[in-house]
């Protein structure tokens, strides 16, 4: 067996309650036919849960990471961020950038969260928001020292690429390996070119590995390890960081499964290399 990880800072997590039908309308219903298990994504996961499930990999710290529906984006950082001390996380949120009507309307979403002291940056929200918000968003971002998280799909990388340039400074986290759509060749040539886009933006932007279970629908190191390879090639170990995305990626194994493939991918690697990709590139960024 591959040795593990001396210790782990999950930068993907989503704490939720499909009882609460208000914030998380597209978890009432379980899907019946769907690849994997989709019951292990379509239930209440809270700090508990993820604790008993991720205990064998010394799991320090953990980043939240907006789930709930447009603007109760913004209110699941405030609660959260209010609960977390007696739980036990999360140390970092990710809040929401829900569409709005103006610019100054999103400026003072980013402030409202502001007021929870783990608010670390936003990810665009709804189906309707672009992957890369205004430049006078992204500048506000940056002048708060907060993350901004690009949800952009494989063909959106390169023109999210060209949107990025031109702010200096910002931090810029790649969602989920590039959100790749499928395991296709196609596929995997158009996410390689974005995914170099990205990275020759320079050393404030960064790429979560995560989120390869979704499309690949297997967390297989065979399978996953050709991505994640590459997107550490580009990036370089100081600019990559593992993350679960639990419990989405529970549709398709354990987080055992999954770190145990992470672990192997990187079974070559120096020990202060894995450290930068398990744990500690997460915490400058997120400053946890």
């Amino acid at each position: 067996m591959t040795p593990r990880p001396i210790r782990v800072v999950d930068a993907h997590v989503h704490l939720w309650d499909p009882d609460n039908s208000d914030w998380y309308p597209y978890l009432s219903t379980v899907p019946h036919g769907a690849a994997g298990d989709p019951s292990r994504m379509y239930r209440k996961y809270d700090v508990r849960r993820y604790r008993s499930e991720s205990e064998a990999w010394h799991v320090d710290k953990f980043v939240n990471v907006a789930a709930a529906t447009g603007r109760n984006s913004i209110e699941e950082t405030i609660a959260l961020d209010r609960s977390a001390e007696a739980d036990g996380g999360p140390h970092g949120i990710i809040g929401g950038l829900p569409p709005t009507g103006s610019i100054a309307e999103s400026i003072e979403d980013l402030d409202r969260q502001m007021t929870a002291p783990r608010f670390r940056g936003v990810r665009p929200m709804g189906p309707s928001a672009p992957p890369v918000p205004e430049v006078e968003v992204l500048e506000a971002l940056r002048d708060r020292n907060l993350v901004f998280e690009l949800m952009a799909r494989s063909d959106q990388l390169a023109p999210s690429a060209e949107q990025l340039e031109g702010v200096d400074g910002l931090q810029v986290v790649v969602e989920h390996t590039g959100w790749p759509r499928s395991g296709a060749p196609e596929e995997y040539a158009v996410w390689r070119e974005g995914i170099t886009a990205l990275a020759e933006l320079g050393p404030e932007v960064s790429c979560k590995l995560s989120g390869l279970a979704m499309p690949l629908q297997t967390m297989d190191a065979s399978v996953l390890g050709p991505w994640i390879e590459h997107a550490i090639e580009c990036f370089g170990v100081s600019r990559c960081l593992f993350a679960s995305n639990f419990p989405v990626d529970a549709t398709y194994g354990t987080f055992d499964d999954l770190y145990e493939t992470f672990s192997a991918v990187t079974a070559g690697l120096d020990e202060e290399s894995r450290d930068l990709l398990f744990a500690s590139n997460a915490e400058r960024i997120y400053r946890l």
